[in-house]
């Protein structure tokens, strides 16, 4: 093992999954998991194989198509849990088994009803069980931040001597400070004398996930667990791009620790996740924020162009930020140019059927929109690549409404080479909407959240629409992409897309009913 090597675990498809509207279906998790590995992401985890069908899905998707990074399944310390991961990483040729049990004196009290002793025999169960499907086991102390370093030893021996082969310490609720966090690291590890790999995961509740990961890791710790702009459970965790930059700009303090990490594919993967979620990151966010390397004081603007280095302590290439974001194309523009943009842009794998679909709409957005932006073909290669199962296709639509008015939406949609057209009134233009494609479908949606953003600037910029819907029983949402000029029109291709990635999952899951074991 290379003791310098800081191996990067992203659990951007499970923990930030479980961010509140973050939820994503097999196609948007499989398309996330092939940038990460082109980011060159060590281990992915993938989800929780045991959590549903489509957890279970998802996992097994990913692990027949990535084969550079480790594929890893979170489990409970419960026999079918660890099955259930086990089966599903099975088809990758890297995987791993994630188990974990809580160890701190309120967990084991108030959740797990258990006593130490018991909470031990448990982990040693779940760790040899895991090894009879993998031979990498990575094993969680959950809430080590309030764990008792004497009991987390007992653990720790215990489930090493089982056959785990890396050791990940939780700060589950964000509790330690960056001092506290690095001593216990410093202690774990001087104990743990390399019989197994230290990991952290910390959570972001004050904010001081990435400073408790960068302590970490000057103190031992050789895997941190992080995810794409820190999204995760209530706070989030500690960001990808911070840890990571930080190590790879502070040489003077990380010396020659480094990850694998192809750093110029950070800024898209960024884009890529936001996309997909819904959920940007705040403008001012450090490395991928869109103000991270804008310069508006006078001050800062002189000395920047005088010499990089004094208002930049990194380059916006060094993460794939391309300073200068209009796209010289036009109407105009041949299928050959567009391609040699859409490569330098890092959508070096759209196949020849994709790029004639965005090469079309990018003609067709030329006609319309002044300047065209790097951003703007981003949005309409991942907006193509997010609507690739298109069972029902938004041919056109009319709507109406003023204020002494009743809100009104025509709406014609492709179903199996057939146009259905109908029109219907709503409480307001997108119910109208919604209802109306309810009606046409046959399936009545719940909109569970709705988000609308501007692609670039200006009155001829592209909206971005993201919604999030339940059909049937609501036990889960889905969520939709809408791209357009007109924001009812991308109103309508999102709420459309949610539905069709529904049918889509539950198409895929019945075709598959009786594989899972």
């Amino acid at each position: 093992m290379d003791k310098n090597k800081i191996i990067v675990f992203d659990t951007t498809l499970r923990d930030g999954e479980q961010s509140p509207g973050c939820s994503m279906n097999t196609e948007e998790k499989l398309r996330v998991a092939l940038q990460l590995e082109k980011l060159g992401v060590d281990v992915i985890e993938a989800g929780f194989a045991a959590a549903s069908p489509g957890d279970f899905d998802a996992v097994s998707q990913i692990a027949k198509t990535i084969k550079n990074s480790s594929i890893c399944s979170l489990s409970r310390a419960i026999e079918n849990d660890i099955k259930q991961a086990g089966l599903a990483v099975s088809h990758a040729p890297k995987h791993r088994i994630h188990t974990f049990i809580a160890t701190s004196p309120i967990h084991m009290q108030y959740k797990l009803k258990m006593t130490p002793d018991e909470v031990i025999k448990r982990a040693i169960h779940a760790v040899q069980y895991a090894r009879t499907f993998v031979d990498d086991v990575e094993f969680s102390l959950e809430d080590a931040g309030r764990s008792e370093i004497p009991f987390m030893k007992e653990v720790m021996d215990a489930v090493i001597s089982a056959g785990a082969t890396t050791i990940n310490l939780p700060d589950t609720v964000g509790y330690r400070l960056p001092n506290e966090l690095g001593a216990m690291v410093k202690e774990l590890s001087e104990f743990a004398n390399n019989r197994a790999i230290i990991s952290v995961h910390n959570h972001n509740d004050l904010g001081l996930a990435t400073a408790n990961t960068l302590a970490a890791v000057l103190n031992g710790a050789r895997q941190i667990e992080v995810t794409i702009n820190g999204l995760g459970e209530r706070a989030g965790n500690s960001a990808l791009e911070e840890s990571v930059m930080a190590i790879k700009v502070r040489k003077d303090v990380f010396g020659d620790l480094y990850t694998s990490i192809n750093t110029p594919e950070i800024y898209a993967t960024s884009r890529l996740v936001a996309t997909i979620t819904g959920v940007e990151p705040q403008q001012n966010k450090a490395i991928v924020g869109k103000n991270a390397f804008a310069h508006e004081s006078g001050i800062h603007q002189d000395g920047v162009l005088k010499h990089q280095e004094t208002y930049e302590i990194m380059r916006p290439e060094d993460v794939g930020v391309i300073k200068d974001s209009t796209l010289i194309l036009g109407k105009h523009s041949g299928r050959a140019a567009f391609k040699d943009k859409i490569i330098q842009l890092g959508f070096d794998t759209v196949s020849d059927e994709e790029l004639n679909i965005v090469f079309e709409r990018f003609k067709n957005l030329a006609d319309k929109k002044k300047d065209i932006t790097d951003d703007d073909v981003r949005m309409l290669i991942t907006d193509e690549a997010l609507n690739h199962d298109k069972i029902y296709e938004l041919v056109g639509l009319q709507i109406s409404d003023c204020s002494s008015g009743m809100p009104m939406a025509a709406v014609s949609i492709k179903y199996e080479d057939k146009i259905i057209k109908d029109a219907g009134l709503g409480d307001g233009t997108m119910d109208a909407i919604f209802k109306t494609i309810d009606r046409i479908t046959g399936f009545a949606g719940e909109l569970k959240d709705y988000k609308v953003i501007s692609v670039s600037e200006g009155k001829d910029a592209l909206a971005k629409v993201t919604t999030r819907v339940s059909f049937e029983d609501g036990s889960q949402s889905f969520v939709g992409h809408g791209l357009s000029l007109d924001t009812m029109q991308a109103t309508a291709n999102a709420y459309l897309g949610a539905l069709n990635s529904y049918l889509s999952q539950k198409n895929r899951l019945t075709k598959n009913c009786g594989h899972q074991v």
